[in-house]
C-alpha cells in the first residue's frame, strides 16, 4: 500500500469530484424534498464508468477495485450528494455476483449494475434479529428444482428503485439439519413479494422499506454461489459495505468541514475572525486529524480486500467505518455549533447532515457491534452474549 495515490487514482478522484460538483447539494436536497430520485446523476455516473469501476472489465466494469469505488463514494459525498445505493448495488451485490455468481448470472446482471441501468438492493436485516444475523428467520426450502422463500426484512434501502433484491435467507443442511445462510436474487416484481415504505425523519432521496416474502417461488438459478458457503460469501459483500460506509462518512465530513472552516474564517466578531479562537479552531483541527486517520484505515481495508484477503480486510473495514462515523458526527456537530443560528437555516444546508451522519453510527452496523468485533477478534476478549 502506497501513501501516494497512483496517477490513475488521482485522475479518477479529480474526475468524480468535478462530476459531483456539477450536481451538488442543492440538486440532492431538491430531490429529497420533492420525492424525486437522483436518476440523472446515477445514470450519468454509470455512463462515465464510475458506478461499475470495481466490476470486471469483461462484464462492462472498470476492472479496478474497492479502493477506486471508495474514491467514487468519497468524492460524491464530499460534494454534498450522497448516493446511498453505491454502497449496495455495485459494492455489495456487484462484488458477490462477480465472485460467486454463475456465468449466466454475471452476464445477466453485471453489465447493468456497472452502467447504472440496473440496480440491486440487499436484504439482510430483520425485525426480530437486529444485529444478530444468526437469528435470521427468512428461510428457503426446495420444491422440486425451485426454491420457496418465506420471511420478513426491514430497513432495506432503495427497493423501489431496484430490479431485484439480494436476500440473505437460510437453508437446511441435508446432513445436519441445521440452517445455514444462503443468498437469493429475488426480482422486485416476483409474485408474493411485497414491500412498504418506512417513514423516516431523514432528508434523503433513497427510501427505506420493509419486505414481505410469503411463499415466493424462485427458480434454481436464483441461488447465488453455494448454499453451504454463504457465510464466507457474505464477507465478500459486508467488507465492501463497511468500506463504502466509511467513504460516505469521510466525504460528508469533508463537505461539512469545508463549509465550517469557510464560515469561521469569514465570520468576524469584535474585529477578529471567529476561527482564530481556539474554542472554534481546535475542534475543527481535531476533526481533521480523526478524518485523515479514518481515511487511511479505509484505504488499508480496501487494499487488503482488493488483494483477496477477506478476513484480513474485516478488521480495518470495521475500524474505518467506526472511526469515520465518529469523525463525521463530531465535525458536523461542531460546524453547526460554530455557525450558530445559521447552522440550522436552509440557506446554509448543514442542518440535514446532523441526521445523515448520525446514521453512520447505526448503519450498516452499529458502533457497539464494531466494538464487540474488535474486542473479541482483535483483542481476544470473551463474548458477553
Amino acid at each position: 500500500m502506497s501513501f501516494v495515490e497512483t496517477p490513475e487514482r488521482a485522475a479518477l478522484r479529480e474526475s468524480v469530484s468535478a462530476f459531483a460538483k456539477k450536481y451538488g447539494q442543492e440538486y440532492f436536497s431538491e430531490c429529497a424534498r420533492s420525492g424525486r430520485k437522483t436518476d440523472e446523476m446515477w445514470l450519468e455516473a454509470g455512463k462515465l464508468g464510475f458506478i461499475g469501476v470495481n466490476l470486471p472489465e469483461e462484464y462492462g466494469g472498470g476492472g479496478a477495485g474497492m479502493y477506486e469505488l471508495a474514491i467514487v463514494m468519497e468524492e460524491i459525498a464530499a460534494a454534498g450528494t450522497g448516493l446511498l445505493m453505491l454502497v449496495v448495488s455495485p459494492a455489495i451485490c456487484g462484488n458477490i455476483i462477480a465472485r460467486f455468481g454463475t456465468e449466466e448470472q454475471k452476464q445477466t446482471w453485471l453489465p447493468g449494475l456497472a452502467d447504472g441501468t440496473k440496480m440491486m438492493a440487499f436484504g439482510i436485516t430483520e425485525p426480530d434479529a437486529g444485529s444478530n444475523s444468526h437469528q435470521i428467520t427468512t428461510t428457503a426450502r426446495r420444491d422440486g428444482s425451485d426454491w420457496i422463500l418465506n420471511g420478513r426484512k426491514v430497513f432495506i434501502s432503495g427497493v423501489d428503485q431496484a430490479d431485484a433484491v439480494l436476500i440473505v435467507g437460510r437453508t437446511e443442511d441435508s446432513k445436519t439439519g441445521k440452517l445455514k445462510p444462503a443468498l437469493f436474487m429475488v426480482p422486485t416484481d416476483a409474485p408474493n413479494f411485497e414491500y412498504t415504505q418506512i417513514e423516516m425523519e431523514l432528508q434523503n432521496p433513497e427510501k427505506q422499506f420493509q419486505l414481505f416474502l410469503d411463499d415466493v417461488r424462485l427458480p434454481a438459478d436464483a441461488l447465488v454461489g453455494s448454499e453451504d458457503a454463504a457465510l464466507s460469501q457474505l464477507f465478500a459483500g459486508l467488507n465492501p459495505e463497511r468500506i463504502m460506509a466509511a467513504a460516505s462518512a469521510v466525504g460528508l465530513a469533508r463537505f461539512a468541514l469545508a463549509k465550517g472552516v469557510d464560515y469561521v474564517t469569514n465570520r468576524t466578531v469584535w474585529k477578529t475572525p471567529i476561527g482564530a479562537h481556539q474554542a472554534i479552531a481546535h475542534p475543527f483541527a481535531a476533526g481533521k486529524v480523526q478524518l485523515e486517520m479514518s481515511k487511511l484505515m479505509m484505504q488499508k481495508a480496501a487494499t487488503l480486500y482488493d488483494a483477496g484477503d477477506d478476513w484480513g480486510a474485516a478488521e480495518p473495514a470495521n475500524m474505518a467505518k467506526y472511526a469515520a462515523a465518529e469523525a463525521a458526527v463530531a465535525i458536523v456537530d461542531h460546524t453547526v455549533h460554530s455557525m450558530g443560528g445559521n447552522g440550522l437555516t436552509a440557506e446554509y444546508g448543514i442542518a440535514p447532515l446532523l441526521s445523515l451522519v448520525r446514521i453512520s453510527r447505526v448503519a450498516p452496523v452499529s458502533k457497539e457491534m464494531i466494538l464487540n468485533f474488535v474486542a473479541q477478534t482483535s483483542l481476544g476478549l470473551p463474548k458477553s452474549y
